[in-house]
C-alpha cells in the first residue's frame, strides 16, 4: 500500500519481524529515505525492485528493532544516518536534537524530541516540500512513541514525560498523518473499548480496523484527528475514561496526567 504526502513524495511500509513497519519514503527518481530499519533482507528486497536507490536512514530511537539493519544497509553505501546524540547508536553519522532540520529528497523533517518509551527517542515531523509549501498532509514518523489507538510503553522515561510528548504530538495539525512503527492497532482499538465503551467512534473505528486486518491490510497511517477521538491516552481528560480507570485501578485520580499514568499501567497488566 503506498500513500502519498505530497505530488513528489510517496510513503511506503515495509514489514518486517513479526509486526514492524520499517518505513519508505520515496521521490519520483526512486530515491528512498528510511525510517527505523529494524532488518536489512526485506528493505534490500524493496530496493532491488524499480532498482530504488537508498539515500539516508532516520532513526528514531535505540531498540534493536527499529537500528538493527543499519550496519548491513549501509556496508556497501556511503550515505548519512541520521539518529538521537549520545554515541549509543552504531551507524549513526549524524546526530541531531530538538529543533534541528533535516533536509532530504527536497522536504524538510523537523526533529522532535519525544522521551517516554525511550529518553532518546525522537520524532520527525515532514512538513516542507522543495517550494516551502506546506504539503497537502504533514507526516509524522513517531517510532514508539504514538501508536494508532495508543502509546508505547514505559521502558526508560517516567509518565510524565511521556504524557507530555503525547500532548505534544496531539497538538499538531489534525490532517497529520501518523506513521508509527508496529501493526498494534487492533490490540490496542480491542483495549479502548474497554477504557471508553460509550465512546462509539472507537467501537466504529475497531469494527473498521479489524476488517482490514482480516484482509492483511495495514490500518497505518493513522491521522492526528482520529487519534485525538479514539486513542485513550490523548483523551485522558475524558470524564468517562477517567471513571473506568479510577473504576478498574481503584484509584483516586486528581489530574489528567494520573489518569493517564494508571491507564498505562491498566493497559500493562491487560
Amino acid at each position: 500500500m503506498i500513500n502519498h504526502t505530497d505530488s513528489s513524495l510517496r510513503i511506503s511500509p515495509i514489514p518486517a519481524f513479526r509486526d514492524n513497519y520499517i518505513w519508505a519514503i520515496e521521490n519520483s527518481d526512486g530515491e528512498v529515505v528510511l525510517v527505523d530499519p529494524g532488518d536489512a533482507a526485506p528493505v534490500e528486497n524493496f530496493l532491488a525492485d524499480s532498482n530504488r536507490s537508498l539515500q539516508a536512514i532516520l532513526i528514531t530511537h535505540h531498540h534493536a528493532d527499529h537500528t538493527g539493519g543499519i550496519t548491513q544497509l549501509c556496508k556497501d553505501r556511503k550515505i548519512p544516518v541520521y539518529g538521537p546524540v549520545g554515541n549509543h547508536i552504531k551507524g549513526i553519522t549524524h546526530p541531531v536534537k530538538e529543533a534541528d532540520i533535516v533536509t532530504l529528497l527536497g522536504a524538510q523533517f523537523e526533529v522532535l524530541a519525544v522521551p517516554g518509551h525511550t529518553l532518546d527517542h525522537l520524532a520527525y515531523f515532514l512538513t516542507i516540500a522543495a517550494d516551502h509549501h506546506v504539503t497537502t498532509a504533514p507526516a509524522l514518523f513517531c517510532g514508539d512513541t504514538l501508536f494508532a489507538g495508543g502509546c508505547g510503553r514505559l521502558f526508560e522515561g517516567t509518565a510524565e514525560m511521556m504524557y507530555t510528548s503525547l500532548l505534544r504530538i496531539g497538538a499538531l495539525p489534525e490532517q497529520t498523518r501518523i506513521y508509527c512503527a508496529h501493526e498494534y492497532t487492533v490490540s490496542n482499538l480491542g483495549f479502548a473499548t474497554k477504557a471508553e465503551p460509550d465512546n462509539k467512534a472507537v467501537e466504529l473505528r475497531y469494527a473498521l480496523e479489524l476488517r482490514k486486518r482480516e484482509q492483511a491490510i495495514p490500518t497505518l497511517p493513522s491521522t492526528i484527528f482520529d487519534e485525538l477521538r479514539t486513542n485513550p491516552f490523548l483523551r485522558c481528560h475524558s470524564v468517562s475514561l477517567k471513571k473506568q480507570v479510577t473504576m478498574h485501578m481503584a484509584q483516586e485520580l486528581h489530574s489528567d496526567l494520573e489518569t493517564f499514568m494508571y491507564l498505562r499501567r491498566w493497559k500493562d497488566q491487560a
